[in-house]
């Protein structure tokens, strides 16, 4: 989403706090002139203040003396500007954003995908201020990724693991696009090089260590028949430096049930367990077999 729609979003927002405010002054201006003796608010000793004269009270002007102003004018205009100009300075020394409550920014906030939220953040300071707060970016993550892990509290915040977890998304995509040009040299690159990687196919076939993997893979590239499969309800849980990856296969010839678990090696993700299992359809009627 565009950063316009969120500052369009933010100017709406912020002109109609204006209009209210406005209507909340005229309806109180309405209120202390509308009733005439009765409803005067003003510190009179006797008199009328609907347009004659008053005299100020003693606690005014220190004594018995008294003096008198006509109500409406320089007096009375300077008492009802004071707190409207109050009003104006304290505006003026805040952007609209500042006026906004924490809740109505994060929901604002709610609206930008994660490429605008980062550019976000690069305007100035105080849009840098909101565009990292936690609760923002712990948002953006239900509605880009999943609504579990919502009582997880991330050891360097949200942000950070938002991050980390569009990271290993990524990479998880890049491990089907390898199945699908059916590179072997993609593939053994993308395993990590130790003799506790493991590979479940959806054969039921076990393969463990990185040589043995490896070749699993070359005698499934070289079916002749060519797979089509969709990848659905990937969730991704995060940790240090470990990742695992579940989700679903659809694919021409059948479904399956698939999890890939990663570890972290000199800030690059590799692939060190692949199960892929056959799903029931239909209660278990028609199990089929699903390459992976």
């Amino acid at each position: 989403m565009d950063i316009s729609f969120f500052s369009g979003a933010v100017t709406f927002i912020c002109c109609f706090v204006a209009v209210a405010a406005a209507f909340l002054t005229h309806r109180s201006k309405s209120v202390r002139t509308k009733g005439g003796e009765d409803s005067c608010n003003c510190v009179c000793s006797r008199g009328s203040c609907g347009g004659g004269r008053f005299e100020k009270t003693s606690v005014l002007n220190g004594g018995s003396s008294s003096s008198s102003s006509v109500f409406g004018g320089v007096e009375g205009e300077m008492v009802e500007k004071v707190p409207v100009t109050v009003a104006a300075e304290k505006l003026t020394g805040a952007s609209m954003m500042e006026q906004l409550v924490p809740e109505i920014t994060t929901h604002a906030l709610s609206y930008l995908d994660y490429p605008s939220l980062c550019r976000l953040s690069m305007t100035n300071s105080l849009m840098r201020k909101a565009a990292n707060d936690d609760n923002a970016w712990k948002a953006l993550y239900h509605k880009d990724f999943t609504l579990e892990q919502d009582s997880l509290s991330p050891i360097n915040g949200w942000k950070a693991y938002y991050a980390a977890t569009r990271a290993i998304m990524n990479v998880n995509t890049d491990f089907f696009n390898v199945i699908r040009e059916r590179s072997v040299p993609a593939m053994e690159h993308f395993w990590l090089n130790a003799d506790y990687v493991k590979c479940f196919h959806a054969s039921g076939e076990y393969f463990t260590g990185h040589n043995a993997v490896i070749g699993s893979w070359q005698l499934a590239f070289n079916w002749e028949q060519n797979v089509y499969f969709e990848i659905r309800d990937v969730k991704a849980r995060v940790m240090t430096d470990s990742a695992w990856v579940t989700m679903k296969a659809y694919l021409n010839m059948g479904s399956g049930n698939v999890t890939n678990v990663f570890e972290l090696h000199n800030g690059r993700w590799y692939m060190v367990h692949h199960h892929c299992s056959v799903m029931l359809i239909h209660g278990g009627a028609g199990q089929q077999a699903v390459q992976g």
